[in-house]
């Protein structure tokens, strides 16, 4: 196939997707992307992100590119994780309007059409509600309580049939960039963005190829990190924890004082010490925990390293 021209006006569309494992996906990804773009405008992008996948993403996506300039790569230097990837992609895209998805097809492209015919009715952000999940019953049900235990800990209400996919305009994503936080969660900072919003239900598709790569273990490590960037409630329940910890122990305290005069403590005072060290003890470690973690992501954001690192750009016309 001859290789397009790079446009020079300004692309309509921009489509971002990171790529992790995606080898026998890439050539299927673009062929029906491609495909459903057309049918709304010539003048699109689609960026493909190689979170440094250890097969041959990355060659797979040059293959793309050199068939059709409207197709550009961007490989990072390391893996930096999804919501990096998308990052990446989404601070060099130029579309008026933005369409971010996953690489593995479960993000139907032929529902592109649908969001953006919603976007037109003045809308700023478009969210795609999965309605079916073409997912197994181990997915869905990781899935539900990433969602609890993020809800539980965070005070925020999220819904479990909307993910990354949807379609968003330039200055959403403007102000997106513009947000500098290390701990990135691409629904979070998106939805503390605010602007005018709506969901519409979509086709969810069955992973293309290969399984995904978000154990249960990565995403309850997700959950906590995204509540600790986005919320304090964790301290909040540290101090509400340590108020009923001290009702307990003054109910202790009743209680012993209470028994000893009735003659039930025959080695007055060995239960309550010995409950008093472990329990305070392990409390008090896991404050310090709670702390240290809020610590930490601090030194994380004042050490203001980068985001993600490019290794490699194609078809950007620099």
């Amino acid at each position: 196939m001859e290789m397009n021209t790079i446009a020079t006006e300004r692309p309509l569309l921009s489509i971002v997707s990171p790529v992790y494992h995606g080898e026998p996906l890439v050539h299927e990804l673009v062929t029906r992307l491609v495909a459903t773009l057309t049918g709304i405008t010539e003048n699109f992008e689609i960026i493909l992100v190689n979170d440094a996948s250890p097969d041959k993403s990355w060659g797979k996506i040059l293959e793309e590119a050199s068939r059709d300039s409207r197709v550009k790569g961007v490989n990072l230097s390391r893996n930096f994780g999804q919501h990096h990837a998308i990052s990446a992609g989404l601070s060099l895209v130029k579309g008026e309007w933005i369409i971010v998805m996953d690489c593995d097809l479960q993000d139907v492209p032929e529902e592109i059409p649908n969001l953006y015919a919603e976007a037109q009715k003045g809308f700023e952000i478009v969210y795609a509600k999965r309605m079916c999940r073409q997912d197994g019953f181990f997915k869905r049900m990781s899935s539900t309580l990433f969602h609890e235990v993020f809800q539980f800990f965070s005070g925020l209400k999220t819904d479990k049939t909307i993910a990354n996919f949807g379609i968003y305009h330039k200055k959403v994503i403007d102000e997106f960039n513009r947000m500098p936080e290390q701990a990135r969660s691409f629904g979070s900072l998106i939805g503390y963005l605010g602007f005018k919003c709506t969901a519409i239900p979509v086709r969810h598709g069955a992973r293309y190829a290969g399984e995904t790569s978000y154990t249960f273990a990565k995403l309850i490590h997700l959950a906590f990190d995204i509540t600790i960037a986005n919320s304090n409630r964790p301290l909040k329940l540290a101090v509400e924890l340590g108020f009923l910890l001290s009702i307990v122990s003054f109910a202790l305290a009743l209680y012993n004082v209470m028994a000893y005069f009735t003659g039930l403590i025959l080695v007055p005072g060995f239960t309550s010490t010995i409950f008093s060290i472990w329990f305070v003890g392990g409390l008090l470690l896991a404050m310090l925990g709670v702390v240290g973690l809020y610590v930490g992501k601090i030194f994380d954001q004042v050490k203001g390293r980068q985001i993600f690192v490019i290794s490699e750009k194609v078809n950007f016309g620099e």
